[in-house]
């Protein structure tokens, strides 16, 4: 085998915990709604200010999506919900990586989109807290 999974069984450990992690969010997620529920955490910044982050919403929008309510969750949070798929490639890459040791091409993954994601999270926490701008806010 090549790749960092004939190195060390570890990475092969490491990666099915992270699957497993994120299959027990998602589990928890479908079966507990965060606007119902308590126990999830609530942001800071909504909490003492008023404002909403960029996050805010995050848990509720994955919960719909949970449902296949995509129109619910777009309302929730647009901008997770756009970048889902860039994160599922990405993670997709990872675990190919992880299992083969081949990479897969990807120019996601230069410094140039990181800062863009950057920039594009904070045009958005803005712009969410603008009046003009409620379409990409909902209430707490």
């Amino acid at each position: 085998m090549k790749g960092p999974l004939a190195a060390s069984p570890w990475h092969f450990f490491t990666a099915i915990a992270g699957l497993a992690v994120a299959a027990g969010a998602l589990v928890a997620l479908c079966l507990f709604d965060p606007a119902t529920h308590g126990f999830y955490p609530v942001c800071l910044l909504h909490q003492t200010t008023g404002l909403l982050c960029p996050g805010c919403g995050t848990l509720r929008a994955l919960h719909q999506l949970t449902h296949g309510n995509f129109a619910a969750a777009w309302r929730l949070n647009s901008f997770v919900v756009a970048l889902l798929p860039v994160g599922f490639w990405l993670a997709t890459r990872e675990l190919i990586w992880l299992a083969t040791g081949k990479r897969l091409p990807g120019i996601v993954t230069r410094p140039v989109f990181g800062w863009a994601l950057v920039a594009g999270l904070v045009i958005f926490g803005i712009l969410r807290n603008v009046p003009m701008a409620r379409l990409l806010a909902t209430s707490h």
